[in-house]
């Protein structure tokens, strides 16, 4: 199809990897007429695409530190950031790019879902995330959901126009996880322009197993949203984030009050029941009984997890790598 806009996608990665080259290979085969795909590794790869991509060495550093680093070597009018361990459907530019044309728009985001080729506890991770009971109203992160505005969105499957980046600075952070937030904060609060969900620019994203290395993620998740409460309000002091650790405050301070109490024993029981029902609900849709039994479990330690981890965030005064190469 014609290009409206020349596209730059923008892979970082660790070194060669099987999920690297099915990303790659899904690019190839996009519906779209002029765009590039730029490989950024921490050191030299050998890929057997020829001149089909670019390859960007960087170094060890983070995801966000690799992007800054290409911004100046690539040439697409947008950029576009997928992770190595995703693959976008085949219209995925052109539904994205069209959005574009409005010169309020300054990034295009869409749902990166999980694949049906992932194994059981890799979809069972999906499957947590997309809960409603779990993600809220941020589960269009996961599955698609209606056309909408957003202010805070991760860069897995996220387009930006490019002097948009420059004109911020472009990632410009240390913070990894997060680094997306604080992207997002700057366009949509400093530059007051939009960023555009779209449930057809749509990406496929291999999960991490649960259970550890998924609680492992959500760790490091709930560290960071503790922390941006205090350091970046506008999109992280909201009531969603609080919800695990209330609940954890509660398991905590019920389970000793009903020690001493019949009658509250008896409606934190219930409470638990209530809330045992509603995870049990959130598991019954999916097609075998192992997989019904670890989304179940799924959603409970991922809220534990969370709830714990969140306040940690909160209460720190600096994150590790706010430290480093100070």
């Amino acid at each position: 199809m014609t290009a409206r806009y020349s596209v730059s996608i923008l892979i970082p990665v660790k070194k060669d990897n099987k999920n690297l080259r099915e990303c790659i290979e899904a690019c190839l085969r996009l519906d779209y007429a002029d765009f590039e795909i730029v490989v950024l590794p921490d050191e030299a790869i050998d890929l057997p695409y020829g001149d089909k991509i670019k390859i960007i060495l960087t170094g060890s550093v983070d995801p966000a530190r690799k992007r800054d680093m290409a911004m100046d070597k690539t040439r697409g009018e947008i950029t576009a950031f997928l992770d190595d361990d995703a693959y976008p459907r085949q219209d995925w530019l052109n539904n994205a790019v069209r959005h574009f044309e409005g010169e309020a728009t300054a990034a295009v985001c869409g749902p990166a879902v999980t694949p049906d080729t992932d194994t059981l506890l890799q979809k069972a991770s999906g499957y947590v995330y997309s809960s409603f009971l779990v993600s809220g109203p941020h589960n269009k992160r996961y599955i698609p959901r209606e056309l909408c505005e957003v202010d805070d969105y991760p860069s897995c499957n996220f387009l930006v126009r490019k002097d948009v980046l420059r004109e911020i600075g472009g990632f410009d952070t240390k913070f990894w996880p997060g680094e997306d937030t604080v992207l997002c904060l700057k366009v949509t609060k400093e530059l007051k322009k939009k960023i555009i969900y779209d449930p057809a620019v749509l990406v496929y994203h291999h999960r991490r197993p649960l259970f550890k290395r998924h609680l492992k993620q959500i760790r490091s998740y709930a560290l960071h949203r503790g922390y941006f409460v205090k350091r970046f309000p506008q999109t992280s002091l909201r009531a969603a984030y609080f919800f695990p650790s209330v609940f954890v405050a509660g398991l905590i301070i019920g389970g000793i009050s009903s020690v001493f109490s019949p009658t509250l024993k008896a409606f934190y029981l219930q409470v638990i029941l209530v809330y045992l029902i509603l995870a049990l609900y959130n598991s019954l849709k999916y097609s075998s009984p192992r997989l019904k039994f670890v989304v179940f479990l799924g959603i409970i330690f991922t809220h534990l997890t969370y709830g714990v981890y969140f306040v940690k965030g909160l209460l720190a005064k600096r994150l590790a790598e706010e430290n480093e190469n100070e």
